[in-house]
């Protein structure tokens, strides 16, 4: 394909008409204004040039011998590399049934013979200009569907990495429970049976060995939650929170008596979720305010507020509370802000949260203030 010659900074117009003096009259009048003028003495001539230069703009004389201005025009409009030249016609024609054949080729402006050159001027720049704002949009719409392809392609790309790691990890995790739990047993058995009766570097050394075996069951089990999330969803139905805030307590009831902690539950919504997966959210954050805790009884508070069609969540606690600068990081899978033996566990809780909150379309943060307590939030879809 042939590139478009450079032109001055006016743009470049192309004249069709076969009449001589009227090309030199109107070429002058353009290129005193910083245009480049190219003119042609046929439809023919005139076609080929548009296809060769790729003018900004054609000023196209309607009545001409042979191929007339009318034809002309649609046959330009028919090729692809002059289709979005914008044409204006040039005519004495004044009969609106003539207008309306024009623009119907493809026309999008009349100046009317005799030529006003301040009027072909004003009309010639309105249509470049609106010209050149077609092209804009038009490379903006391109680079935008680009990036919504590349953007589909990653979504994709990500997705595929999501689920064959959530297979990856409920495979292993689950092919893993069994010489887990076998070694666990054996070791088990091996403290029980030889306590006392071995030195003490190896009632220490077994004791080592069962912690850790103990804490290797509770990651498989709790990466085995994670996965689930995704590998065993639930497809959504209303869900009453009430009850299933009541589960949760249930279920950390010996915890909660051990500390004397003081739930509040306010008056909570029936949303659209997965019943299966939303006791455990309200449950590990409930655990973690428990866990997390000051040396004064833990008070919780479990409050809901609508916000537009979703419902907004806020578990709050006056527990040990959280620096700033970790509030991202504690909801990536394996982190933790302290060590085991201060605080039990895996450091994968709040990624389930995470992964839960954002598999039904919400968010989750925290605002926290340490030495004074934190609140969870997030969004879950009302009914």
């Amino acid at each position: 394909m042939d590139a478009p010659a450079q032109v001055p900074s006016g743009g470049t117009i192309l004249i069709v008409d076969d009449m001589p003096a009227n090309l030199e009259v109107v070429t002058n009048h353009l290129e005193r204004q910083g245009y480049c003028a190219i003119v042609a003495l046929s439809g023919e001539e005139g076609i080929e040039r548009a296809e060769f230069v790729r003018p900004d703009l054609i000023l196209l004389d309607v009545m001409m011998p042979g191929l007339d201005g009318f034809e002309t025009c649609r046959r330009l409009k028919a090729s692809e590399r002059t289709l979005a030249i914008p044409v204006i016609f040039m005519t004495a024609l004044t009969d609106t049934t003539d207008k309306l054949a024009g623009f119907a080729a493809g026309a999008v402006d009349y100046v009317t013979k005799p030529l006003n050159g301040a009027e072909v001027l004003a009309r010639i720049e309105s249509h470049l200009a609106l010209y050149a704002l077609r092209r804009q949009l038009a490379e903006q719409n391109a680079q935008l569907q680009r990036e919504i392809a590349m953007r589909a392609e990653i979504q994709e790309a990500l997705q595929r990495s999501n689920t064959e790691f959530e297979q990856l990890a409920y495979v292993a995790s689950h092919d893993m429970q069994e010489p887990l739990r076998k070694i666990a047993s054996y070791l088990q058995l091996l403290s029980q049976r030889y306590q006392g009766r071995l030195d003490a570097d190896a009632d220490e050394f077994i004791g080592y060995a069962v912690d850790g075996a103990k804490r290797m069951q509770a990651l498989i089990n709790d990466l085995l939650a994670f996965s689930r999330v995704g590998t065993k969803a639930k497809p959504f139905a209303p869900t009453d929170c009430n009850a299933i805030v009541r589960t949760a307590l249930m279920d950390l009831q010996i915890a909660i008596e051990e500390c004397g902690a003081q739930v509040e539950v306010g008056e909570l919504p029936t949303v659209m979720g997965d019943a299966t997966q939303l006791p455990q959210l309200f449950r590990n954050l409930l655990s973690n305010a428990i866990k997390f805790r000051r040396d004064v009884a833990p008070r919780i508070q479990v409050r809901a507020q609508p916000s537009g069609t979703a419902w907004r969540f806020a578990v709050s606690d006056n527990g040990i509370g959280i620096a700033a600068e970790y509030f991202e990081r504690i909801f990536i899978i394996f982190q933790r802000l302290h060590g085991r033996s201060r605080y039990a566990g895996t450091g994968i809780g709040l990624a389930i949260c995470k992964k839960i909150v954002e598999r039904h379309g919400g968010q989750i943060e925290v605002q926290s203030t340490l030495g004074e307590g934190s609140t969870f939030a997030f969004t879950l879809p009302g009914v």
